[in-house]
């Protein structure tokens, strides 16, 4: 790992120790509340992006900080995404399955400089792992440098979310992938979602919902471990914009099989 890395380590497994694992399934009615219909936030969520806020501020006090928590509070947070130095987080990404107390959650962090994302970080706190890339350096879990593994199935696993989707679009993309791809509900954690494309768990993964804080430090990872990540149109992953349609996969092989099923 390099220094940058280290520092941005040890920062989150001291965020997590302090602010979220010892929350974890013990939260109370008060400590968590909705957003918006579904959307939770928890007293963890504030606690860690502050102290995360302050740590990466240290380490380098010329990027501002833009969080999940604070955007909630402050949407033009996002008006200039695309100038300047900045840190991304998510103090806790798959809330959802924390506050209910179950996995998988974790934490992200990119670096971005005018719009390019330039180091990304998704850690789980519960395995103590962290995932972590760095623009046109490779793709790397703790200090093993990683490419993505392609699992030899008769369909590959493709994952969605039919949550964030209606019942007639999720039915119509299970009409599209009979015989094709295996759909499987996604993991509700880009944390995890996107590392688990690496692996070789599942092969493709299709987003609907796109702030940056999410998918910045996933799909760097992905790409630099040999995969593709892309709108599915095929143009490039973007920050600013956040409507719907990016497709992950392991390869862009994958991808391009995928594509021909969600991008229809």
């Amino acid at each position: 790992m390099t220094p940058l890395d280290r520092s941005v380590r040890a920062l989150l497994a001291d965020v997590a120790r302090a602010a979220i694992l010892p929350r974890f399934g013990q939260l109370s009615t008060a400590e968590r509340e909705e957003k918006s219909p579904g959307d939770w936030v928890t007293i963890a969520d504030r606690e860690s992006e502050a102290l995360l806020a302050t740590g990466l501020r240290a380490i380098d006090p010329h990027a501002r900080v833009i969080g999940e928590e604070a955007y909630a509070s402050d949407p033009t947070l996002l008006d200039d995404i695309g100038t300047g130095r900045l840190w991304l987080v998510d103090p806790l990404d798959g809330t959802n399955n924390f506050a209910a107390g179950r996995t998988p959650f974790g934490m992200i962090v990119a670096l971005v400089d005018d719009g390019v994302v330039q180091h990304g970080w998704l850690y789980d706190p519960v395995a103590d792992r962290l995932s972590h890339a760095a623009k046109g350096r490779g793709a790397f879990i703790e200090d093993v440098q990683v490419r993505a593994v392609t699992v030899e199935r008769s369909q590959p696993i493709a994952t969605y979310s039919k949550y964030w989707m209606s019942d007639e679009k999720a039915a119509m993309l299970e009409r599209r992938a009979e015989g094709i791809l295996s759909l499987k509900e996604g993991l509700r954690c880009a944390a995890a979602q996107y590392p688990a494309l690496v692996d070789g768990q599942y092969d493709v993964a299709l987003f609907e919902r796109l702030f940056p804080w999410d998918h910045a430090a996933g799909a760097l990872f992905v790409s630099e471990a040999g995969g593709k990540v892309a709108r599915l149109d095929g143009s490039p992953y973007r920050l600013e914009r956040r409507d719907v349609g990016l497709l992950a996969a392991a390869s862009p092989e994958l991808w391009n099989k995928a594509a021909a099923v969600f991008g229809g």
